[in-house]
């Protein structure tokens, strides 16, 4: 497999940037020594988060399914912790505009590396939590097929609400913990796309999500802080996972 790490995907002004880490399931066992190219991309910050070009580019349906899973979100975490935010406002841009952030660097990643088209995608949302940023794509991306994966049954009842009452027929959610679906023969090696948003560390993440993703696939984590650190001292992991790393972004 293959990492591509951490770029700053800015959202939007004061919000922190959201970093990405891409690995790349390779055919062989054997695997490239991991190499790091950093970049930067800005966004022009906006007064009025609902008019910033990510959530502008859906269409009435899906904006409309953005503010039910929102309305939902905020329901539901009054009685279980499913995010430290509590305004609509706030969801909106530590949440959906970076899970917005993420589809193009995917596509671009996807199609430079695999060399295929990014239209019809499996992906796997690991440690899923509130939906995060699985729910999300599966808005934006009904092309994609997206598996919500999250080990808690109160967090699974929440996942089944959403995903049933924002009528997303792209997305099934798994109660399970990743380390063991990857020993699953259903499931092993299944995924075009593993993504992670703030679960664990590196060394972690590449232990429990690059067995779920097929040869040739790409796995993303999305940090809140520079990886490199993270991703240097999880190479060895990487390199015994069969994966290397494609890049920063």
């Amino acid at each position: 497999m293959l990492l591509c790490g951490g770029h700053r995907f800015n959202v939007l002004a004061p919000i922190p940037f959201s970093f990405g880490t891409f690995i790349k399931h390779l055919a062989t066992s054997k695997c490239s020594k991991l190499s790091l190219s950093t970049k930067s991309f800005t966004t022009a910050a906006s007064a009025n988060v609902f008019s910033s070009s990510r959530f502008e580019a859906l269409n009435s349906r899906q904006k409309e399914q953005v503010h039910l899973y929102i309305d939902s979100l905020l329901e539901w975490n009054q009685r279980m912790n499913l995010t430290a935010v509590r305004e609509e406002s706030e969801v909106m841009e530590r949440h959906v505009e970076d899970s917005l952030s993420i589809i193009d660097p995917i596509r671009t990643s996807y199609l430079s590396h695999c060399g295929a088209s990014s239209e019809n995608l499996n992906l796997v949302d690991v440690g899923s939590g509130a939906g995060l940023p699985g729910v999300i794509l599966a808005i934006a991306c009904p092309g994609w097929k997206v598996t919500l994966l999250e080990s808690m049954n109160k967090r699974c009842s929440f996942l089944e609400h959403v995903v049933s009452q924002i009528g997303l027929s792209n997305v099934r959610v798994k109660r399970e913990r990743a380390e063991k679906l990857g020993q699953d023969i259903s499931f092993r090696e299944s995924f075009d796309v593993a993504v992670a948003r703030a679960v664990a560390e590196m060394r972690i993440l590449a232990e429990y999500c690059l067995p779920l993703v097929r040869t040739g696939g790409i796995f993303v984590a999305a940090k809140g802080h520079d990886p490199q650190e993270e991703v240097q001292s999880a190479e060895r992991a990487i390199q015994l996972m069969g994966a290397s790393l494609l890049e920063i972004r």
